[in-house]
């Protein structure tokens, strides 16, 4: 008999959603010990947060989150806020004894996530963050032909993320819709948003970064604040190119920006080793390419591995084989790792603290292009 898990959402935008999805899909197609159960959702609107409530079957709402951390019939909290109220809610969901799930990134910087990792392992509690790409099946195997030796030494890894949405100098920052553009509130610009997932990726895949360097742009440098009216300096990075060496050996480039107009959301990484080479691309999320020097020369190319057969990761769970999914159910999967982690006792990755490997990957991205010099990450 399956135990129910009763989840406390804070934020409804558009992680409240993607979320909400993966709690009510999962158990009709995993089979799992927990069940989760939309219990309450939160957020300072009263009447927006009622409307989805209402939309997704939560059986009640919050207004103020502390409220929902203290209240005795909430498991596990779910982060789904600006990245400025990542920390607070996480030290008082710990201190609750509560299962704690944030979106990513962990904070705004590491020191905000040391905070947060110390405060999870202290209270001993089950957490994780919202890294959802590493649950892509075509990622998911990449990852499994990498660990299995087929591409053999690693050489290079290089990943991108586009796109366009900030172009317009008229765009205001801050504010419910826009906090992204407002550091206060974000952090960094493409940084945490962007590379934050390519790093996550990259760290899972080919395994620690050493130092890195870094170039970043702030394309407009103010934008009206929507909180003030007035018009303010932009702090985000709009922009972001990196080089960085892996402890395997390899050499890393990354870039990122909200500037590349014709391109939504192009997130790619190609791998390059000594045998083969993996190359992926979430415009078209299913497929997997793989080079392999091993195959006769009359037939060695490019091939395109479409991942839906059922021996490819999560796709038994799924429908026939050459039907393909799509993002959301990423993060059903990621649920479903998790409930099936805590049914056993064990860690689901990424944790708070392999979340902090990426923040500080971040913050000396960041430190590299304010210094114009190279920057050892810290471990």
């Amino acid at each position: 008999m399956t135990k129910k898990l009763n989840i406390g959402m804070i934020g409804y935008g558009f992680m409240g959603r993607a979320h909400s999805n993966a709690y009510s899909q999962v158990n009709h197609f995993f089979d799992l010990d927990y069940q989760p159960v939309l219990k309450a959702a939160c957020a300072r609107n009263e009447a927006e947060v009622k409307a989805f409530a209402g939309k997704w079957g939560y059986e009640s709402v919050e207004t103020d989150w502390r409220a929902l951390v203290a209240r005795k019939d909430i498991d596990a909290i779910d982060i789904c806020t600006p990245n400025d109220l990542h920390k607070d809610i996480a030290l008082a969901a710990a201190e609750a004894g509560k299962i704690i799930l944030c979106e990513k990134p962990l904070a705004r910087d590491g020191n905000e996530g040391e905070v947060m990792v110390q405060a999870v392992e202290k209270a001993g509690v089950p957490n994780m963050v919202w890294y959802n790409y590493r649950r892509v099946p075509a990622v998911t195997l990449a990852k499994q032909l990498i660990d299995e030796g087929r591409l053999g030494r690693i050489f290079h890894y290089r990943s991108v993320f586009l796109q366009d949405w900030t172009i317009s100098a008229d765009l205001p920052q801050g504010g419910h819709n826009l906090w992204r553009l407002d550091a206060g509130a974000a952090g960094s610009g493409v940084t945490g948003d962007l590379l934050a997932h390519c790093f996550d990726t990259a760290l899972w895949l080919n395994g620690p970064m050493e130092d890195v360097t870094a170039m970043t742009e702030t394309f407009i440098k103010e934008r009206m604040h929507n909180l003030t009216g007035k018009m303010e300096k932009v702090g985000i990075d709009d922009a972001c190119a990196v080089m960085t060496r892996f402890a395997n050996g390899s050499l890393g480039t990354f870039e990122s920006t909200r500037y590349a107009r014709g391109h939504k959301s192009k997130y790619t990484f190609e791998i390059n080793g000594e045998k083969a080479s993996i190359a992926w691309d979430l415009h078209d999320l299913h497929r997997l390419s793989y080079f392999d020097h091993g195959d006769d020369s009359v037939v060695r190319g490019w091939h395109s591995v479409h991942a839906t057969d059922h021996d490819m990761p999560y796709m038994g769970k799924w429908w026939v084989p050459g039907l393909q999914i799509g993002y959301e159910h990423s993060f059903i999967h990621q649920v479903a790792d998790f409930l099936d982690g805590l049914a056993q006792d064990k860690v689901t990755s990424p944790t708070f603290k392999d979340a902090l490997a990426t923040q500080y990957v971040c913050d000396a991205v960041l430190a590299s292009a304010q210094s114009q010099a190279w920057q050892t990450i810290k471990t």
